[in-house]
């Protein structure tokens, strides 16, 4: 990634999208493709091979789920393609599906629960690292949504470890939220990985793996 990373932009709303293209071409961004539309985004991500992109749900035409759809095919052309959804709403099979591949660079955040800059930013620099970033109200949607219980094994502290993990947090940052060490954080990640059947491989894979289990998407 280069030291200005490359952005894309998809909101319907000119305001938002004229606020968002400011926003983070004052923390660094360079965003090449700012539009309004499915068709656009999907020609925008097939020609510019952003970074990241920031995509809003609901786009015309169809105003209903076009954005999501525009960013699943685009991660099927290009596997890893980092995508932040933005959105009013919380679509849980397109959720879902955007987590399957395992891959991580996606993220899921729910507008009204951006609260500054400094969260919103990190959020968009995490991603575009290949890092995942949900909103913790998107993640007891997805949750409340699972007929079964994958994580019945583990106890009510890797349960809260796991649920910060499919935030985005490092083993620092579950430390300091918890307040444990990160030593024990370390033991508690080691104990939901064997007890979730997850061998030992790159980490960030296994966190990935993780959260799935946890959405129940696995």
């Amino acid at each position: 990634m280069s030291a200005h990373p490359r952005v894309v932009v998809a909101e319907d709303q000119y305001l938002l999208r004229d606020g968002l293209t400011h926003l983070l071409a004052a923390h660094g961004f360079d965003v090449v493709a700012a539009v309004g539309s499915g068709p656009e985004l999907a020609a925008a991500l097939r020609a510019e091979k952003p970074d990241v992109s920031i995509v809003d749900v609901r786009m015309p035409p169809t105003n209903t789920d076009e954005g999501l759809q525009v960013a699943l095919a685009a991660r099927r052309e290009t596997p890893g393609l980092p995508i932040l959804v933005l959105s009013q709403h919380v679509e849980q099979l397109y959720a879902r599906e955007l987590l399957a591949d395992g891959t991580g660079a996606i993220g899921y955040l729910l507008k009204d629960r951006v609260f500054n800059a400094d969260q919103f930013i990190d959020a968009v620099r995490r991603v575009a690292a290949g890092g995942t970033v949900m909103d913790p109200e998107v993640i007891a949607k997805l949750v409340a949504g699972n007929a079964s219980d994958p994580l019945a094994a583990l106890t009510p502290r890797e349960r809260e470890v796991l649920a910060l993990m499919a935030e985005g947090c490092s083993n620092a940052a579950i430390a300091s939220r918890l307040h444990f060490s990160e030593g024990a954080v370390g033991k508690h990640t080691a104990n939901i990985f064997a007890k979730l059947g997850i061998s030992a491989s790159d980490d960030t894979n296994r966190r990935v793996l993780a959260v799935l289990a946890y959405l129940g998407a696995a």
